[in-house]
């Protein structure tokens, strides 16, 4: 369960709001499928072709993590072969989307320049044509409904395997026989639709009419999110001579344009290298369609002489279509290939990283260097905020709340594993939030003008600056099988990631309670949570073994939780280490007082055993420091 709160009552309204849209379009979509049964069948067919793209996307997918990478490093080192695997991969997975999002993947890694992911969206323009010859030469002319029915038998079947790379094929087989399905039910659907509405007769002609249908064109593929799927309900509506063949001409350059849109929605979130990327597809795709409209009447008679060279019929204007998307594509290509190298400085000097918003100090300042111990009691406090960043990443990364975790609530949710489990990018908010404020308390550290028992204090508080970041660092690694196993269908498994969860995530709200609590006892709590470690390791309490010998995870499973446990380990002796730094007091006549309250092994165990004990540690240690008052 997330740790956002809700309030009763409250944001309904704003919620219902946004999903007025929602139900007026199905209340219209109800009312025109009451009365027009052909606009159901054709609508249907989108549906299902959506679906089919979806589980295709899905079936590819599940070889992404290896296969697809490797092949998409080896194969766009050069403009030209990133060119090439463009028209490849998005002929072979019939999903533009799909391939802009691996290529936008590796430029955000740093794995492909921006010339080569241009070159990848170039080609992947032109891999998007051949569903249309597709579709044309073959979907109109058999009955593919025939095929769709095995495909989606055996792909269903296939998809219930356990195995990642056999289930991807099942849902490659069941999105193939969908995608066959969907444009069966629009051909049958615009068959019906002649016999009662002839759309055609509402055909405009000239410029009017061209600039209209380019319009509708894109407004089809942002409502769909494909122009794949407007390219298939523009051929089916051309089959069945429901828009004429010059309208048509006008809806695939829509579509072409209207396609960039998708790309620009999926920036939204990208990083600079995504969002330069979708402007190139944008340029592209925009030049393109302004090109193919402007000289609209040579591309026409260049797909009459290429289809009397090539052998199409002069009354087949589906595969005419066909052709004139590939051709005015294709001229796009020509005109822009050349410019690559042009367009990316272009793209690099209008889209400019954003400088980083970081963390600035709220304690140090270069006046209190002429007093060493008000400036060492400045790094203290400087070193707690520095925990508060620390805090907040180290939650995320556990899929937990900062704020409710600070505060304490719904603390008994971490037992179960988290309803929404993402990856954060530990790197970003640690180069924006911890290594500014981190490297600013080194710099102020090495300036104080130290001697003796400040020496050592300095030299103890950069300790605890240190400490900090290694644990940092070990939950990054910890996170990948965080990600990875809170998920698990493994039930054992499982309960182990959400223990380290759990432990993890008390830590930090006992620490950050000792940061924030003035009547906290240091001592007592930081021996509570270091003698606490001890049940969580799972090699040294024999829970890894019993996990082995009873055949409950495999040997690579263990491996995993066995260096993940290390991780755990290491980053709650850090954190404790910075904790008994910067919230111990350093004056010897406070530790001695310190030392008087703190507990033997004996006191600890029967705290740890107490029947009674109190939800988290910090309170036991409330309790006793009461009772010794």
């Amino acid at each position: 369960m997330s740790f956002t709160s809700i309030t009763p009552g409250a944001g309904n309204p704003p919620r219902m709001r946004r999903h007025l849209p929602l139900v007026a379009l199905f209340v219209a979509l109800g009312y025109v499928f009451w009365h027009s049964p052909e606009f159901k069948e054709i609508t249907a067919g989108v549906a299902i072709f959506l679906f089919g793209m979806t589980s295709l996307e899905a079936g590819f997918k599940a070889f992404t993590g290896g296969t697809l990478e490797r092949l998409l490093q080896r194969t766009t080192d050069r403009l030209w072969k990133s060119f090439v695997f463009g028209i490849v991969s998005t002929t072979l997975m019939q999903s533009s989307s799909l391939v802009s999002v691996i290529t936008i993947s590796f430029l955000s890694a740093g794995l492909l320049g921006l010339a080569q992911g241009v070159g990848i969206i170039f080609g992947a323009n032109l891999g998007s044509t051949t569903g249309a010859w597709l579709v044309a030469g073959f979907g109109l002319k058999v009955d593919i409904a025939a095929y769709a029915m095995p495909m989606l038998t055996f792909g269903v079947i296939l998809v219930f395997n356990k195995s990642k790379a056999i289930k991807g094929c099942g849902y490659v087989l069941a999105g193939l026989g969908f995608l066959f399905l969907g444009i069966h039910f629009m051909k049958t659907g615009f068959e019906s639709f002649r016999e009662t509405i002839d759309l055609a007769a509402y055909a405009v002609p000239g410029l009017a009419g061209l600039l209209l249908f380019t319009l509708i064109g894109m407004f089809a593929t942002v409502v769909m999110q494909s122009s794949h799927a407007t390219m298939v309900l523009i051929i089916t509506a051309l089959a069945a001579q429901q828009i004429t063949y010059e309208n048509a001409l006008a809806l695939a350059i829509g579509a072409n344009v209207g396609t960039t849109i998708t790309a620009l929605i999926g920036a939204i979130g990208a990083n600079i290298e995504g969002r330069r990327l979708a402007a190139a597809h944008l340029l592209f795709n925009v030049t393109t369609g302004v090109v193919a409209l402007v000289f609209i009447g040579p591309f026409e008679a260049a797909v009459e002489t290429t289809s009397a060279w090539i052998g199409i019929r002069a009354d087949d204007h589906t595969l005419k279509l066909a052709l004139f998307h590939s051709l005015f594509n294709l001229a796009g290509i020509f005109l822009m290939l050349p410019f690559v190298g042009r367009l990316v400085v272009l793209l690099e000097a209008v889209l400019r990283a954003r400088p980083r918003k970081v963390v600035a100090p709220h304690y140090l300042n270069d006046s209190m260097l002429e007093m060493p111990d008000a400036a060492l009691e400045a790094v203290r406090k400087e070193l707690l905020h520095l925990f508060t960043n620390v805090f907040d990443i180290m939650a995320l990364v556990l899929h937990v709340d900062p704020a409710r975790l600070r505060r304490g609530e719904s603390l008994e949710l971490l037992a179960s594993a988290p309803e929404r489990v993402r990856e954060i990018d530990v790197d970003d908010y640690y180069q924006r939030r911890v290594k500014p404020l981190h490297g600013t308390i080194l710099d102020f550290l090495a300036r104080i003008p130290t001697t003796g028992a400040q020496t050592r204090h300095a030299f103890i508080l950069r300790a605890a600056s240190q400490h900090l970041l290694e644990a940092l660092k070990d939950i990054k690694h910890l996170q990948k099988n965080l990600v990875r196993f809170l998920t698990s269908p493994n039930p054992y498994l499982r309960k182990e990631y959400v223990a380290i969860r759990q432990h993890l995530a008390l830590l930090l709200h006992e620490l950050n309670r000792l940061a924030t609590d003035p009547d906290a006892n240091p001592t007592l709590t930081i021996d509570v949570l270091r003698a606490g470690m001890a049940e969580h390791d799972i090699v040294a309490n024999g829970t890894l073994d019993h996990l082995i010998r009873d055949k409950r995870i495999g040997v690579e499973a263990a491996t995993s939780l066995m260096n993940d446990s290390a991780y755990t380990h290491d980053i709650a002796g850090n954190l404790l280490a910075m904790a008994r730094t910067v919230c111990l007091p350093f004056e010897s006549v406070r530790h001695e007082i310190e030392r008087e309250l703190h507990l033997d092994h004996r006191e600890l165990a029967a705290i740890l055993a107490s029947p009674s004990q109190a939800t988290t540690p910090t309170e036991n240690a409330h309790h006793e420091t009461r009772q010794a008052d």
